[in-house]
Order: structure tokens, then sequence, then C-alpha cells
């Protein structure tokens, strides 16, 4: 583990927008599942030092499975810190038997006010080695366009 991705857009809206859909639970169902899956939650706490944890399920299965099952990803996160229209930062753990896909994963969102919205930023810190740096950077962006659709008139 040790790699880092990381991703980035403007979204025309202001920060405590997008920190309410950082942190509202049909707010991240409606935007966080990159194309091509949708999700559910077994739990959701969302606050400093609260948890989730969330099933994201692939509409068409890859060929060789998700991490979890044959079309889903199930991850446990953990919410070490919150600060309103600031940051978000989740400690992702995925359930696999696969050892490539152990490890926490940690994910800050880094939301930065300016005159046309928020930059929205997010760093993917040990990202575990079963992922794909090609295949995480379509998710992340994915999600990061979710987004600022859900948000954006």
């Amino acid at each position: 583990m040790g790699r880092t991705d990381r991703a980035s857009l403007l979204v025309h809206v202001d920060a405590a927008d997008v920190f309410a859909a950082l942190t509202n639970r049909d707010d991240l169902l409606a935007w966080l599942p990159p194309k091509g899956m949708r999700g559910r939650f077994e739990r959701f706490d969302m606050r400093e030092g609260g948890s989730y944890r969330l099933v994201p399920t692939y509409d068409d299965a890859p060929a060789g499975g998700g991490k979890t099952s044959a079309d889903s990803d199930v991850s446990e996160v953990r919410i070490p810190r919150l600060v309103p229209g600031e940051l978000v930062v989740w400690e992702v753990d995925f359930e696999s038997d696969d050892p490539a896909f152990r490890g926490t994963m940690r994910m800050e969102w880094t939301l930065r006010s300016g005159e046309h919205g928020t930059d929205v930023e997010v760093v993917a810190r040990d990202v575990p080695d079963g992922i794909r740096a090609r295949d995480h950077a379509e998710g992340l962006t994915s999600s990061l366009a979710n987004l600022s659709a859900h948000l954006e008139p």
C-alpha cells in the first residue's frame, strides 16, 4: 500500500451545500456510487467518531467480480474528522477475501470556497494494491461528476 490518488472539481454551489451532500445519507446514496453502480447503507452514523457500512452493487458485474462478492464492494467507513464547510475524512476498509484489497484507505474531501463555487478535492491515501489506478481515477471522477450534477441547478 502507499499509493495516493486524487481528483478535484469545481462545483457551482457554496461549501455548506457541498458539505451537506457529503454528510447526508440520502444525498450520499444519490451521488457517491460511480457510474454503473448503486448503493445502500446497512448502517449510517455520520458524525465525528461515527461510521457507516456501504454496499455498492454493480449494475453489470465485472468479469472478475467485485471486491466483496460477484457484484458488490462492501466497505466499512469510520469518520475520524468532520469540519463543517471544509473537510470530511473517511477511513475505508473493504470487505474482501483478496489480500490485495485489505488495509485502510484514508479519503480526505477538502472544500475550498471561491468566487464561482466550491473546489472539491478528494485525496485517497494508502489505496489498496487491488484497486487499479485507472479504475480508481475513473471512479473518483465519476463520483465528483455525480456530486456536481446532484447539486447544481
